[in-house]
């Protein structure tokens, strides 16, 4: 926990930062969705329909984070609010399309959904944490 905190207090210093760490993450996911699980349907048990619906917001997550971090917003906690719940939702969604999904998924498609979700409520948490720091002296 001494290690999360730390980080908390390095992103805290510098909040854009996690606006990088945020859009390299959603960038990475929205790749691994297109380039990895969809011509893998078979391996994973995701339909490719779904893996390409799934891309969108995560793309567009990056594209938002990415420019958050690049044009050094000033009103940062608001657009640090929007994504972390937009992140939520992604992954309440990503959640319904696993149990709607499960009689195909294949284990590691289960194994690798859940995850992506552990990731980025770990990523919700760096982002809440950073919200709720209280500066120091």
């Amino acid at each position: 926990m001494n290690t999360l905190q730390n980080l908390t207090q390095k992103l805290g210093l510098r909040p854009r930062n996690v606006f990088l760490l945020d859009g390299i993450g959603a960038l990475f996911s929205a790749l691994l969705l297109v380039a990895l699980l969809a011509p893998f349907e078979n391996i994973f048990g995701m339909p490719r329909k779904v893996l390409y619906t799934l891309s969108i917001p995560a793309f567009g997550f990056a594209v938002y984070s990415l420019s958050c971090y690049f044009i050094d917003v000033k009103r940062w906690q608001l657009f640090l609010k929007f994504i972390a719940f937009a992140n939520f939702i992604y992954c309440c969604v990503t959640f319904g399309l696993v149990i709607r999904e499960y009689d195909s998924l294949t284990m590691l498609g289960v194994a690798y959904f859940l995850g992506e979700i552990v990731i980025i409520f770990a990523v919700i948490g760096i982002e809440l944490m950073v919200l709720t720091r209280k500066p120091t002296a």
